[in-house]
């Protein structure tokens, strides 16, 4: 039997997937930005950055009561990949 409620669910997540989805786009277009101001691979990444990031997602999801053990997940994931589309993308 199929639980309507779910599919409800569903749907709305799928919404938020494609506002992702377009907000991946967009981060995506200033990382562009940046890489094109990076003369070296070596400054593809930057250590005390990421550790800034990090530690800001963990304060703000604390402050916004998300599980920050989430957050940290999804925002070390879409560092390194998109640590990895710069090293793809580097062309100097």
């Amino acid at each position: 039997m199929i639980n309507k409620n779910i599919l409800k669910i569903r749907k709305d997540l799928d919404k938020l997937d494609n506002a992702f989805l377009k907000l991946i786009k967009k981060r995506t277009k200033l990382v562009d930005k940046v890489l094109s101001n990076k003369k070296f691979k070596k400054d593809i990444i930057d250590k005390k950055r990421i550790i800034v990031i990090l530690k800001n997602i963990k304060k703000k999801s604390v402050q916004n009561k998300i599980d920050p053990k989430i957050t940290y997940k999804i925002w070390k994931s879409m560092i390194n990949a998109f640590i990895d589309y710069e090293f793809r993308k580097f062309k100097k």
